[in-house]
């Protein structure tokens, strides 16, 4: 049975890795003020310079269920079956428009992720690496599903205007985190983007004790594949978050950028580390 593995362009892993894992994706919109762009389409920095010099907040627009039907039927074209991992339904339709298309399309498995970027990625690169051991598409389905409560996906942000003005954070958040100086963690947990713990300072220090306080607090990773993923960075905060994780252990570890769709809703000089905290477990 040949299987393919599809996501939406929120899995944020960049080409070579999206040929490298054979993963399949169908884009998100980007809107900036009244042009239209699909996901890599259009670079990150661009996407920043872009509302820097409009003062106009980007927005995105989910995937609806006629493109994924159109999506499913033309991979089928070349494969038995497909497992599809989605961007968490808390945080998008696109999730329950994938589900509803998959309903005509009896070989394809739809997966809410409950995560976002390569929390994706992650779970993606998992149902790959079954696929490639003969394992049939409703055990993939069913064993990636375990691994889903289990991904550990977070990031901390410079500043909180885009989640604010995307309607993300309240106004006494926001406010309040500029006048303090405070860099927040945001935690994703069932399927949520939630404020977790507050750090101060410049952002290489920070992410440096974001990594060992996240390392500490989810101690039972799955060390093989560990993700740096980032919208904007300088290369202290790159080079410590990627030194933690291979000081943890990691036998992986890839540096990737965040696409349109993260980056239009976190803003610049955010950074997570993401990994599957089950010990490998499986």
């Amino acid at each position: 049975m040949k299987i393919a593995i599809t996501a939406e362009s929120t899995i944020d892993l960049p080409k070579e890795l999206l040929e490298e894992y054979d993963i399949k994706t169908i884009p998100f919109d980007v809107i900036l003020k009244d042009k239209e762009f699909k996901d890599g389409e259009i670079s990150t920095q661009q996407i920043f310079d872009f509302v820097s010099k409009n003062k106009v907040l980007p927005k995105t627009s989910a995937i609806n269920t006629e493109a994924y039907r159109a999506f499913f039927a033309e991979t089928l074209k070349e494969h038995d079956a497909i497992i599809h991992i989605s961007l968490s339904s808390q945080i998008s339709s696109a999730c329950q428009n994938a589900i509803s298309a998959a309903k005509d399309f009896p070989e394809v498995y739809v997966v809410d992720s409950k995560s976002l970027s390569t929390g994706i990625a992650l779970l993606a690169i998992f149902a790959k690496q079954l696929a490639d051991q003969g394992v049939i598409a409703r055990e993939i389905f069913d064993m990636v599903q375990k691994r889903v409560p289990m991904v550990q996906a977070s990031f901390v942000l410079e500043r909180l205007d885009y989640l604010y003005k995307g309607g993300r954070c309240s106004a006494l958040s926001y406010f309040g985190a500029n006048l303090l100086r405070i860099r927040p963690q945001i935690l994703v947990k069932d399927g949520k983007m939630g404020p977790y713990k507050k750090y101060r300072g410049n952002m290489d220090k920070v992410v440096a004790d974001y990594c060992k306080d996240t390392l500490a607090e989810f101690k039972n990773p799955d060390l093989s594949i560990g993700f740096v993923t980032y919208t904007t960075a300088t290369p202290q905060m790159i080079e410590n978050a990627k030194k933690a994780l291979i000081e943890r252990g990691f036998k992986k570890v890839y540096e990737t950028r965040a696409g349109g769709t993260i980056a239009s809703h976190c803003g610049e000089h955010t950074l997570g580390i993401l990994y599957i905290n089950d010990g490998g477990n499986v």
